[in-house]
């Protein structure tokens, strides 16, 4: 009898330690899983050490809460210009919510498949070409708001979709080709044209700074050249004006300086005329003397050397002298 009551300890000591391992469950990390009892759902079990009924409970779907990759298979999507292109691409999406990604959908990965498909061919079929080619990230949020707000439900998180790629028919690749390389080609000849006429701008703004400053300059030259002449005329009016002061102090000399200047200045200009060869002159030595002579009797008195002798005066008070202007005649030159 001992022995039989031994072997029924033994046997229910086997029975509940099969129940308590029936009844642990060790989720790994990143992993849920669901229960259910007698086919409904209960709870979910999160990563770690967890307890169950033994044989009243068991789990139900596994749910990997990871973020995880999709490939987006190719197709071909016609686009608004009625252009044929071939699209494929990738998504990410995350479980939130284990008990609705199990129960709220069958085939969970199969049907993001889809749905992005579809949503892919209903986004890039609203565009052109051109921009299907040059507005992927439009795109790609286009595609992320809508099928993140379809799978919403189903307790998962789209992430990300992104167009992997777009492959137009090969005949467009070289018809955009063409266009690409006269568009090029137009920018270009824009470009050199605009240099010319910058460049031709930028002369004809130097040759306008020339003109003006060479006008500037020619308006100073002869504001200086008529300026020298007023100095000039100043001067000569000054020494007219000391000769005429002279002449009525009944200083002589003043006349005879004056005529003399004006009788060998004449003489320099007739002997450097450009138009003459030959030039004969019967000059009377005695009266180039006498003009000299007055001269240097001015000279003498500005010296000190003393006054000349005194002549008889004429009427109006002005000392007579016996010197007279020498008279040129000019004969001209015989032809060569």
């Amino acid at each position: 009898m001992f022995q039989g009551v031994s072997i029924f300890v033994l046997i229910l000591l086997v029975l509940v330690l099969l129940a308590i391992f029936q009844g642990i469950r060790v989720i790994p990390q990143g992993w849920n899983y669901t229960v259910e009892r007698f086919g409904r759902y209960t709870k979910t079990l999160n990563p770690g050490l967890n307890l169950i009924v033994p044989f009243i409970d068991r789990v139900g779907a596994k749910l990997n809460m990871m973020e995880q990759v999709l490939d987006i298979p190719s197709q071909e999507v016609i686009t608004r210009d009625n252009a044929m292109v071939e699209v494929n691409g990738v998504a990410f999406y995350q479980v939130l919510d284990a008990a609705k990604a199990a129960y709220e959908i069958s085939g969970l990965q199969n049907a993001v498949v889809n749905l992005t498909l579809t949503n892919i061919r209903t986004v890039m079929g609203s565009m052109d070409l051109d921009e299907l080619l040059s507005k992927r990230d439009e795109i790609n949020q286009r595609l992320i708001n809508v099928v993140d707000q379809a799978t919403h439900p189903w307790g998962i998180k789209v992430t990300r979709i992104e167009i992997r790629d777009i492959n137009p028919p090969r005949d467009l690749v070289d018809s955009m080709a063409r266009q690409m390389k006269a568009e090029r080609e137009k920018r270009a000849r824009i470009l050199e044209a605009e240099g010319v006429r910058q460049a031709a701008i930028l002369a004809a703004e130097g040759q306008k700074q020339s003109a003006v400053l060479e006008a500037e300059g020619r308006k100073e030259a002869a504001f200086r050249d008529a300026e020298a002449r007023e100095r000039s005329a100043e001067a000569e009016a000054k020494a007219t004006q000391v000769v005429s002061e002279a002449i009525a102090g009944g200083n002589i000399q003043a006349v005879n300086y004056f005529v003399a200047t004006k009788y060998v200045d004449a003489l320099k200009s007739l002997a450097s005329a450009p138009n003459q060869k030959v030039l004969m002159l019967p000059v009377d030595a005695t009266s180039i003397l006498g003009a000299i002579g007055g001269i240097a009797e001015l000279t003498r008195e500005a010296m000190g050397g003393g006054a000349p002798p005194a002549r008889p005066t004429t009427p109006t008070g002005l000392r007579r002298t016996t010197e007279t202007v020498p008279q040129v005649p000019l004969r001209p030159a015989p032809s060569e």
